[in-house]
């Protein structure tokens, strides 16, 4: 029998790359490929990349720069770029960095083991294509090898709004929704293979429209379907936009018990003109309005956001605005970020913001989200909340997970072993996790 070859990807940006990469690794299992944790290790390398953040795409030629040494080493070594960074550059990576074999948009990871057949044969390899096909059709799992408790579950891909910042809908391209039955397919085979929660992950997620037997149907109606998934325990969904949080899944959010307590719904700017700069077609007042009712039908869930700070244009006016809005809401954990220009972009052509000023604004705003994260965690003392345990700690007899409202929480000298979901009575708030007893 020959040896399997060995595969090492490393993953950047978001949870829908960290579910990207398992199904690259799936791909090339198929093609004898083993996955292994160092890239000196490797007969393959692929970087699976992100274009969101500043000076995305110089970060990958310096990663690829360090393994120069290692394709001298090792001359049949083949080397890939994978993602949105991928997606951006094309062939500019090749022509940079001629020690790449393969470049692979997001949208044709499912050609990967005819690209790498040819990559062997000498060729350099590119396909940045956006197909009309469905490349999870096209991948097939592995056997029926055991998971960890909890798994991400791509369900749709792509984005329609053009946010004036935003290069998503040039490197993943427009809004489309997987099929009903394949992603419950999909799910009922994680749930055989240990997983007990799922998270439902898309650019745009709750604008999911997937093709069922008898019309479209709506992200709330999914998470329903999944909910009658035996041995299925938990559901969450990321990342959403302000507009599509339709009535049916605010209801869903109140009324399915297995829908966690926790929505990620990020806001931006809590000002209107930026908002209308940025084009994110929503305003301070309906995302605040939007807030009442989800609390409305879920009183108890936890709101995380996203901000960005330093946006063109943004006058001490505009930043004031955003702080009004996150002391209003509440926030029990957000993600905020200084501006970064994404060339392509609308607002990248903007007057820009002076970097020191948004610096100090970031730490502003930073500290006030910390002091709302704080509060919301040393709240949770002295209650009950559900726990899905997902793996020991560093202590002898701890075991660390995820409570219902996501927060990070270890149990001391715990019995319930990975994957077993109790009841645990929170004692302490630390500066970013809880500790708690089995109740």
């Amino acid at each position: 029998m020959t040896a399997p070859k060995k595969l090492f990807i490393k993953t950047y940006g978001c949870q829908m790359n960290v579910y990207d990469s398992e199904r690259m690794a799936e791909a090339m299992g198929g093609a004898g490929y083993e996955q292994v944790g160092r890239p000196e290790e490797a007969d393959m390398i692929l970087l699976n990349t992100c274009h969101i953040r500043e000076k995305a795409a110089e970060k990958v030629y310096s990663e690829l720069g360090r393994f120069k040494g290692l394709k001298a080493e090792k001359p049949d070594l083949k080397i890939g770029v994978a993602g949105c960074v991928a997606q951006a550059e094309g062939e500019e990576i090749m022509r940079r960095q001629p020690l790449v074999d393969l470049v692979v948009g997001p949208q044709a990871y499912h050609r990967l083991p005819e690209m790498e057949a040819r990559a062997r044969a000498g060729e350099k390899a590119l396909d940045t294509d956006m197909p009309e096909e469905d490349k999870f059709e096209h991948l097939k799992s592995r056997p029926k090898a055991r998971r960890g408790p909890t798994a991400f579950l791509t369900v749709q891909e792509g984005c329609d709004k053009f946010c004036a910042f935003c290069v998503v809908p040039y490197t993943r391209g427009a809004e489309v929704s997987r099929p009903v039955d394949r992603v419950l397919a999909e799910a009922r085979d994680l749930v055989e293979r240990g997983v007990r929660e799922i998270t439902l992950l898309g650019q745009n997620v709750n604008a999911y429209h997937g093709a069922g037997a008898d019309g479209d149907w709506s992200l709330a109606r999914l998470i329903w379907a999944l909910n009658d998934i035996d041995g299925l325990e938990r559901i969450r969904f990321t990342t959403s936009h302000p507009n599509d949080m339709s009535d049916d899944l605010i209801a869903a959010h109140g009324d399915c018990a297995k829908l966690m307590p926790y929505l990620h719904l990020p806001v931006q700017s809590g000002s209107d003109r930026i908002l209308k700069r940025m084009n994110r077609s929503h305003t301070r007042d309906s995302y605040l309005r939007l807030i009442e009712r989800i609390r409305a039908a879920r009183p108890d869930i936890l709101i995380s956001g996203d901000f960005i700070v330093g946006f063109p244009e943004e006058t001490d006016a505009d930043f004031a605005d955003t702080i009004d809005l996150i002391r209003q809401v509440g926030y029990g954990q957000a993600f905020s970020f200084k501006y970064s220009t994404r060339p392509g972009t609308p607002a990248a052509e903007r007057a820009q913001v002076d970097p020191q000023l948004a610096d100090a604004r970031l730490q502003e705003l930073q500290a006030l989200i910390t002091e709302q994260q704080r509060a919301r965690q040393d709240a949770m003392v002295g209650q009950t909340v559900g726990v899905l345990f997902e793996k020991p700690g560093r202590l002898p007899g701890q075991m660390v997970g995820k409570s219902d409202h996501l927060h990070a929480l270890h149990v001391d000298d715990c019995p319930a072993g990975v994957g077993e979901l109790r009841q645990v009575r929170i004692v302490s708030s630390g500066p970013n996790s809880l500790a708690g007893v089995l109740a």
